[in-house]
């Protein structure tokens, strides 16, 4: 699929968006919308904050209300880069906390005297600790696809906010009005399939982000009927798939996303497998980084499997090891002897005895094509295993694994199973992890007491294969 894929859907939907609310704003007077130049220059920025007063006003009835809403979210679609951050830094500044209205409140609170007194100077400081932008960015609530708008927007502060403490507040107010709109208990669970519409599908080429959908073929294979995936929607947002999960129904645990990819693989009957293999987990709208609703996915779609397909019993991952390729860069630079056992070291030399090269473990990494090099890998095999156990069960910040797919499947309690010699051989396999792959399994009796144990203390669950790597190391 082109690159630009993600593009045209935000293309198509930006135009119909624009549509919708244009007919809203030009329903009633009220929602008559400035004429701002894109980058929006201080003599605009005057126009569009009187338009944001007028919507935090509410003069009219609930068509005036939603026609000014409209007409400000045209004014946003209508801005470019530049333009955008203003209207966002405006909207963060001009539009925060009554500081000090706030102090006051408080100074109330010091001289309560009784009961309904303090009711009272709590609903105040709670009236006055809602700002007004967030006031303002909830009447989006009530247009066509306005969730969809306010998700987009926050994906757009994502990338102004860094070192700007007034949008980083921002972002506060969003993410958290957005983190209970998005709540796991109204999320839907669907099961998407071939049948699916054209545009719905389209999305999944697009949004996928962890082994790339290569051709409308390659996405009916992983719809096939051995095959699975579950997306959470929103009833607000119907036709967007917040985030998804590909599976497939596999005997035994699998090692290679290229063979379980393979679409010249024979496929095997649902009813007749015994694991499912979940090898991809997608996030598909980055205005709602920070709101976690994937473990509630792999759970829920572990129950639905279970009802439907009873013969299951294996519950595992195949998944990237994206921080091991820097971590191994990092540790062997200057610790390769020490990392490595003497005979591990005289394989690897072996293989430049021809060469003036000292000859090291990232020597033989360099090589775009070392894993089709059989001494190469023999002599690379242990080492690198060992290693892929310590990093994944071992290496923590703030006692949490230092992988971030490591830590979020340890923290919704699944154990780390089985470390795959070239799971990846893909471009993007080798440079984010040496070729190496993992299983993390979810063994239903004991996800409760993993997820407890990471939680707590930092405590990494792991088979008995694992152990071994990590006693030898």
């Amino acid at each position: 699929m082109s690159p630009s894929a993600p593009t045209g859907i935000l293309q198509r939907t930006l135009v119909n968006l624009r549509s919708a609310w244009r007919a809203i704003s030009q329903s009633a007077r009220a929602g008559e919308m400035p004429s701002l130049r894109p980058d929006l220059p201080d003599e605009d920025c005057v126009l569009l904050l009187d338009q944001m007063r007028e919507c935090l006003q509410g003069r009219g009835g609930e068509v005036s209300a939603r026609a000014r809403a409209a007409a400000l979210g045209q004014c946003y679609l209508s801005l470019n880069d530049t333009g955008r951050k203003r209207f966002l830094e405006l909207l963060a500044i001009e539009f925060a906390v009554d500081r000090k209205e706030l102090y006051a409140a408080v100074q109330e609170i010091h001289e309560i005297d009784n009961a309904a007194h303090g009711l009272k100077a709590e609903a105040r400081l709670r009236e006055i600790l809602t700002p007004p932008r967030l006031k303002l960015l909830t009447q989006f609530n009530s247009l066509p696809e306005g969730v969809k708008f306010l998700v987009d927007l926050r994906a757009d502060l994502l990338g102004y906010a860094p070192g700007n403490l007034m949008l980083q507040s921002l972002d506060d107010d969003l993410r958290g009005l957005l983190a209970s709109w998005f709540d796991v208990g109204f999320l839907e669970l669907k099961r998407i399939t071939w049948d699916a519409s054209a545009a719905l599908l389209e999305k999944l080429i697009a949004y996928e982000a962890v082994h790339e959908i290569q051709s409308w073929d390659d996405l009916k294979h992983r719809l096939s009927p051995d095959r699975r995936c579950y997306a959470f929607f929103h009833p607000r947002m119907p036709a967007e798939p917040l985030i998804f999960i590909e599976v497939a129904l596999v005997s035994g645990m699998a090692a290679s996303i290229q063979t379980l990819l393979d679409r010249q693989t024979p496929a095997e009957k649902p009813q007749d497998a015994d694991t499912a293999i979940f090898y991809s987990i997608s996030n598909t709208q980055q205005g709602l980084r920070g709101v976690n609703f994937g473990s509630f996915l792999i759970k829920r779609v572990v129950d639905r499997l279970v009802q439907e397909l009873p013969a299951l019993k294996t519950f595992a991952t195949l998944s990237p090891i994206p921080g091991l390729r820097r971590y191994l860069d990092t540790v062997l630079a200057d610790h390769e002897s020490d990392l490595l056992t003497k005979s591990e070291q005289d394989a690897v030399r072996a293989l430049f005895t021809a060469d003036s090269r000292k000859g090291s473990v990232q020597e033989l990494l360099a090589s775009p094509d070392w894993y089709l090099d059989k001494q190469v890998t023999q002599a690379l095999k242990g080492p690198l295993m060992r290693l892929c156990a310590r990093y994944l069960a071992q290496e923590k910040r703030n006692n949490r694994a230092l992988d971030r797919v490591a830590h979020f499947h340890l923290s919704n309690g699944a154990r780390i199973e089985r470390v795959n010699w070239l799971g990846d051989t893909s471009p993007k396999g080798l440079r984010h992890s040496a070729g190496l792959m993992v299983n993390y399994r979810y063994k239903l009796n004991e996800i409760e007491e993993n997820h407890e144990a990471y939680s707590a203390s930092g405590e990494v669950a792991t088979s008995g294969a694992v152990r071994r790597f990590l006693k030898a190391d």
